[in-house]
């Protein structure tokens, strides 16, 4: 029976306590290091305010003190946080977490309905907006029930008339309150206490709910750790990869559990600082690289396309920069090569992961200043994986098949989804639904993606939930969505549609009546979606949408159309 195991060593964190305690907090234990506190954990890009580990364990334990003292916060009690990226993200996380209650983490540019949906899932007592996001915060509150007095703002200061308490003066009047006790865990409580609501729409479907552990985060900041073999006297210091003092650009959103785990929680423990704005724009990407010196890259494809081919790129010193690490989707070795010449010299290569792995899975080894070109790396510690062909039997070296999982970073399973549960999970093997090839040197290559699902610049957009949309249209009979190559964003969606009759027989006459109909039924879709998932790849109108005898929709015909319209398109 061919099992494929991680190389390198694997030593278990401890499992009675919490993501602060660990991260934060002073832990006696081999896999807890030291860290200096004159170097700062979080730097604000415009305004170079840093934030240092002292003040985050104090800022954290101020903020817990009034939420319990205020609303009670306590044990298994749900807050959401639907902001951008702060450098207050994490202390509003830990302040949760040292209260023994869960983070529900939501995109900053979800919609009213989006909204509206996941906190339904969560139910959370307590939401903390953005006030550029606050009208759509308080019309999903209400839609749900959720009292505007449950309400706290994000930099305040930016909307000093909303009569909501801010998260600093939230901060500041701690002493108002009376001291709290922090939540304890016993031995092996970490691993079943949820911590974090991270948003996912599996191999199918609308989004879910996927509860990560403390351990999950813990152990997965350990593995990629122990992988890069961070804090070990291993090569000349000039030659290691992750060194105390290192600067990271944070520009993954920390609602994603790639940001969630790497820019928040991995850098702490790695004694490495992340310059965090406040949404990504490359402009000033280029600029903090220049002006805070950054040396680690951690993107996603659509940012390394940028770095390539972005007239701007040209005009900055990038010679600070050492190591680049792209993930969430798929990387071509092209592009691979072309930021190979970009940055001589540097570490380069790729990772592999899921929002069910709490991100991660395989990177490229520590031996290899750039990864084998395609391939997704090889597996952290404490990996295990098997490949399935579609028989059921298990693919040796070489053979392609769905990727299984199991390991400590594996999600505990989709929060009160016991259908979706039972479709992800095999006798304790997480099911990928990617297709995979491992080769005898044990590097994993993503060959094929046998879910459903469509990856937009990182983002995960299930067809289902868009065609769910279009359905909705009153012009529209049938719908289906597939995905198409992007060079910027990887894939876009692209939507095949059936319109009712006799409206379908008119557009196929009238050409100016086709474009208004397709301009209709883009801004019902747009209207109630984030940006990534608007159909960019176009609407196409067809007769029937082609289906199994079961009515299973036929996507891969559907792909087959997809190349045939971006080639016309491009004629």
């Amino acid at each position: 029976m061919t099992i494929f195991h991680s190389r390198a060593p694997f030593v278990a964190p401890p499992d009675d306590l919490s993501i602060p305690q660990f991260i934060l907090d002073e832990v006696n234990h081999a896999t807890r290091p030291h860290r200096a506190d004159h170097i700062p954990c979080f730097i604000e890009e415009e305004s170079g305010k840093a934030l240092f580990l002292s003040e985050l364990r104090e800022r954290s334990h101020r903020l817990a003190k009034t939420l319990k003292g205020r609303w009670g916060i306590g044990p298994n009690d749900v807050v959401s946080l639907y902001a951008p990226n702060h450098v207050d993200y994490g202390v509003i996380i830990w302040a949760v977490h040292r209260l023994g209650g869960i983070i529900s983490a939501h995109s900053g540019a979800l919609t009213t309905e989006e909204l509206e949906y996941q906190l339904r899932i969560a139910e959370p007592v307590l939401l903390v907006a953005h006030p550029e996001n606050l009208t759509v915060a308080l019309d999903a509150m209400k839609k749900v029930g959720l009292a505007q007095e449950r309400l706290v703002l994000l930099d305040g200061n930016l909307a000093p008339e909303a009569p909501f308490p801010s998260v600093d003066t939230l901060i500041e009047s701690h002493s108002q309150y009376p001291e709290y006790t922090e939540h304890k865990l016993k031995a092996g409580e970490a691993k079943n206490a949820i911590a974090f609501f991270c948003y996912s729409s599996g191999t199918t479907g609308p989004p879910k709910a996927v509860a990560v552990s403390h351990y999950n985060v813990i152990a997965s900041v350990v593995q990629v750790s122990t992988f890069n073999r961070i804090h070990e006297e291993y090569l000349p210091w000039e030659n290691r990869r992750f060194r105390p003092g290192d600067v990271c650009a944070g520009v993954l959103p920390l609602y994603h559990v790639y940001g969630l785990v790497v820019s928040i929680h991995l850098v702490i423990y790695g004694a490495v600082s992340v310059v965090i704005g406040r949404r990504f724009n490359y402009e000033n990407l280029l600029k903090s690289i220049e002006r805070y010196r950054i040396t680690h890259l951690m993107i996603v494809p659509p940012q390394a396309v940028l770095f390539c081919k972005h007239p701007l790129t040209k005009k900055f010193d990038l010679s600070s920069i050492r190591y680049c690490i792209v993930a969430a989707a798929p990387l071509s070795a092209e592009l691979t090569l072309q930021l190979q010449q970009l940055f001589p010299g540097v570490q380069i290569g790729q990772g592999y992961g899921l929002t069910e792995t709490c991100s991660g899975v395989s990177q490229f080894p520590i031996d290899q200043l750039v990864g084998t070109l395609g391939s997704s790396g090889q597996l952290i510690p404490g990996t295990t994986a098997k490949v399935v062909k579609p028989d059921g039997t298990l693919a040796g070296v070489g053979e392609p098949g769905e990727l299984y999982l199991k390991g400590p970073q594996v999600m505990l399973g989709y929060y009160r989804n016991e259908e979706a549960n039972k479709e992800v999970f095999a006798d304790g093997w997480l099911r990928t639904g990617d297709e995979v090839v491992f080769q005898a040197n044990g590097d994993l290559f993503v060959t094929d993606r046998i879910k459903e699902l469509i990856k937009v610049k990182g983002h995960q957009v299930s067809p289902s939930e868009l065609e769910g949309h279009l359905l909705n249209h009153p012009d529209v009979a049938d719908a289906a969505v597939i995905g198409v190559p992007d060079d910027y964003a990887g894939e876009v969606p692209l939507a095949f549609v059936v319109l009712k009759p006799p409206l379908a027989t008119k557009v196929r006459e009238d050409a100016e009546l086709a474009g208004d109909v397709r301009d209709r039924i883009d801004k019902h879709v747009s209207a109630v979606t984030s940006r990534y998932k608007w159909l960019e790849g176009g609407i196409e109108f067809v007769d029937a949408i082609p289906k199994s005898a079961s009515g299973k929709i036929l996507r891969g015909i559907l792909t087959q159309r997809g190349r045939q319209v971006q080639r016309k398109a491009r004629l």
